[in-house]
């Protein structure tokens, strides 16, 4: 009998696990976690605005792995990879081998630079246990300081807002949600958090970030000081590649792995946050993708790979955040786009359409409420997707359908 192992028992690697079963995969299958909890997932941590959506979203209920015949294991990490010897040492002191290995090592919070370990009243936000502590101190009369204007950031600033804490963003660049989103977009985010009585500053620079006593102090280069009763460092993600990078497999922006998911060593598949992928509808253009979706989608992937002939990665990069009674969302990759339209739906609610040169539209960016532009964002998906050439007048009309011009 043929055994597969998946390390990282994240959204990917959960995801992977059934989809083997479900593609009729009928060998071992270990799944393998550093934390002790069953896989759960990621994104209602920095939404959760009270006790009970602060608890787990369980992937699956820990009977279901065993009625599927999946070995759980949590609470172990890992030690080394031999790829030669196709097997894995865990903590535990045991040593598995593998006939085929998934990596679903996802990523973890890029630290801030000159800042020491996290503590009480400094954190970061990649786990349910730094949601669980993250959510006691957003209360009212506490301050919160968040560092960083990214997605995470903005989100956890909205719960915090929510549950009545005073709320600083600090961001390095000259604007909120810099990397991705659009200056009309990021605008509109602004607005509503300045609402909301968040107080952003975009452009400041910090000098430390300490613990004294009961509050951490944020000192900037310009010599003004903020004080907080939480801290929160929310600047990114970092691929985890040292277990690959040690075992010797290519490492280029995550796990390097062709349009299969295979990574440089035989019978090793990489897939979600941590690794790095070329994606033939933007010309093979290597991307690395922090999204549930992409988790999902290349979950099942590698699975599907693993088990069978190959397909190569196609979907279009879809994201989205939610953030008070608004919702943001992109698909497809803007860089490289010269022409930006605007397609204004009612209610506040706009689209602006991306397109290169060529007038390919090579991306779309949605914000309004609720779901307003979900339906015209998943026909934008598949409009990029196709590599269409749409009418750009067609594309501004709010009256002329986006699903006439995919049929065209």
């Amino acid at each position: 009998m043929t055994h597969f192992a998946i390390i990282g028992a994240g959204e990917c690697g959960a995801r992977a696990a059934f989809a083997l079963r479900e593609k009729g995969y009928d060998g071992e299958i270990t799944l393998i976690g550093s934390e002790s909890l069953a896989p759960y997932e990621r994104p209602p941590l920095s939404k959760a605005s009270d006790e009970r959506s602060a608890a787990p979203k369980f992937i699956a209920e820990p009977a279901k792995y065993v009625e599927s015949g999946i070995s759980l294991l949590t609470g172990v990490t890992i030690q080394g990879l031999d790829p030669e010897a196709k097997s894995v040492a865990l903590s535990d002191g045991r040593t598995i081998a593998y006939d085929k290995l998934l990596l679903a090592t996802g990523a973890r919070a890029r630290p801030l630079p000159g800042i020491g370990a996290e503590s009480e009243h400094i954190r970061s936000l990649r786990t349910h246990a730094d949601a669980v502590a993250l959510r006691k101190a957003m209360v009212p009369s506490k301050r919160i300081a968040i560092i960083g204007g990214g997605f995470i950031g903005l989100e956890l600033a909205a719960t915090a807002r929510a549950l009545g804490a005073d709320v600083t963003v600090l961001e390095g660049l000259e604007r909120v949600l810099k990397r991705g989103v659009p200056d009309e977009v990021a605008r509109v985010i602004t607005e509503r958090h300045s609402l909301e009585g968040v107080d952003i500053r975009c452009g400041v620079v910090i000098n430390s970030v300490t613990q004294q006593g009961e509050r951490a102090i944020i000192r900037l280069v310009d010599g003004d000081t903020v004080e907080a009763d939480l801290a929160l460092v929310g600047i990114g993600a970092v691929p985890n590649t040292d277990l690959a990078a040690r075992a010797g497999l290519k490492i280029d922006n995550g796990i390097a792995v062709d349009e299969f998911l295979r990574t440089s060593a035989p019978d090793i598949y990489a897939a979600g946050d941590c690794c790095s992928f070329p994606l033939a509808i933007y010309g093979g253009r290597r991307v690395r993708l922090e999204s549930w979706r992409s988790a999902q989608e290349q979950g099942a992937l590698a699975a599907a790979n693993m088990i069978g002939p190959g397909e190569a990665v196609s979907a279009v990069p879809w994201f989205w955040s939610d953030q008070y009674d608004v919702t943001l969302q992109i698909a497809g990759l803007a860089e490289g786009a010269v022409q930006h339209l605007r397609r204004d739906l009612g209610d506040g609610a706009f689209i602006l359409f991306h397109l290169d040169q060529a007038g390919r539209l090579l991306a779309a960016s949605g914000i309004g409420r609720g779901n307003a532009v979900a339906r015209d964002i998943r026909l934008a998906e598949m409009l990029i997707a196709a590599r269409a050439h749409p009418d750009p007048a067609a594309l501004v009309a709010s009256n002329v359908k986006l699903k006439s011009l995919l049929a065209a």
